[in-house]
C-alpha cells in the first residue's frame, strides 16, 4: 500500500472513532443532565406559549369590539342617509306634482270593480254552455 492509501484510510478510521467517542459522551450526558434541561425547556416553552395567547386573544377581542363600533356607526349613517333621501323626494313629489293628479289617482286606484248582477252571471253561464254543446254536435 502506498503512504497515500494509508492516510486516508487512517483518517476515516479516526472520523469512525471520534463519531462513537461522541455517541458515549452524548448518552453520558443524556443520562446525566439532560432530563432537568429538558424539564426547563418545556417551562419555558409553556410560559411564552401562554403569554402569546393571551396577547393574541386581546388583540383579537379588541378588534371585533372595533368591528363591531365600525358596522353600528356605518348601518346609523346609511340608514339616517336614505331616510334623508326619502324625505327630499317625498317633498319634490309632493311641491311639483299638481295638487289634483293625486287625489284622481288615488280615488282610481282604490275604487272597487264593479260587481256583476246575478242576471249578467246567468247570462254568461249560458252563453258557455250553449258553446260547448255547438262544438260537441259539431264533433
Amino acid at each position: 500500500m502506498r503512504t497515500y492509501e494509508y492516510n486516508v484510510l487512517n483518517a476515516s478510521r479516526q472520523v469512525w472513532l471520534a463519531s462513537l467517542g461522541a455517541a458515549v459522551v452524548t448518552r453520558d450526558w443524556a443520562q446525566s443532565e439532560a432530563g432537568s434541561v429538558f424539564r426547563n425547556l418545556v417551562k419555558e416553552g409553556t410560559l411564552v406559549e401562554s403569554r402569546t395567547i393571551r396577547i393574541v386573544g386581546d388583540r383579537i377581542e379588541g378588534s371585533f369590539a372595533m368591528a363591531n363600533s365600525m358596522w353600528k356607526r356605518a348601518r346609523s349613517t346609511m340608514q339616517s342617509t336614505i331616510r334623508q333621501a326619502a324625505d327630499t323626494a317625498v317633498t319634490l313629489v309632493q311641491s311639483n306634482l299638481p295638487k289634483t293628479i293625486l287625489p284622481v289617482k288615488l280615488a282610481a286606484s282604490k275604487a272597487a270593480p264593479a260587481k256583476k248582477t246575478g242576471k249578467a252571471r246567468k247570462a254568461k253561464a249560458v252563453k258557455r254552455s250553449t258553446r260547448r254543446t255547438k262544438a260537441r254536435t259539431a264533433k
